[in-house]
């Protein structure tokens, strides 16, 4: 598991460096659009050319984007806070019933779905991920959901509103691939 965090993180770091390096241009590019577009034409004043409200504007913009982040994150929370009561619903039940039910089945789907969920607002894209070591059996798989599953409740209310959390990202990705392998284990 180690290593294929390493691996995830050295192909996040390599992305990250490739990404810098196509916005250098453009970057550079749009800079120089600025500053032809700002050049005042024939004595006019600079302050004339953006109109009365375009502070306003731009205020009311950045504070919106701002809530949006706030409830993006809040989302985010809900989504890691619901999977950790539903794998702990599940484990609760596969030890009253040893076997999952249709209701097991469709809160594992939910899990997946939340699940999906966080990687996407994590930053995190739908690349095939396979587990390192595998439960063998489903009683094993059940309680490595359970403590997956609260795992990444954790980091991703221990995770600032704006960073990307590669261990985020990896930790859906595992528990993506527990509820695959747990619906085709035998009871």
């Amino acid at each position: 598991m180690i290593q294929g965090l390493s691996v995830l993180a050295k192909k996040f770091g390599q992305g990250l460096v490739l990404l810098g390096l196509l916005a250098i241009p453009v970057s550079f590019a749009t800079a120089q659009q600025d500053s032809q577009l700002h050049k005042p034409v024939s004595g006019e004043k600079d302050s004339d050319q953006k109109g009365p409200f375009s502070g306003v504007e731009e205020e009311m913009k950045a504070k919106r984007a701002i809530k949006y982040a706030e409830k993006e994150y809040q989302e985010n929370l809900e989504r890691a806070r619901d999977l950790s009561s539903l794998s702990t619903a599940i484990a609760t039940s596969y030890k009253q019933k040893s076997r999952l039910d249709s209701e097991d089945i469709k809160k594992l789907e939910k899990i997946e779905k939340l699940a999906k969920g966080i990687r996407h607002a994590a930053g995190g894209s739908e690349d095939d991920f396979e587990m390192e070591k595998p439960p063998k059996d489903l009683p094993a798989a059940v309680e490595m959901l359970t403590d997956l599953s609260e795992s990444l409740k954790t980091k991703v209310e221990k995770t600032p509103k704006h960073v990307v959390s590669a261990a985020v990202i990896d930790e859906a990705n595992v528990l993506l691939e527990l509820v695959r392998l747990v619906r085709t284990l035998p009871s």
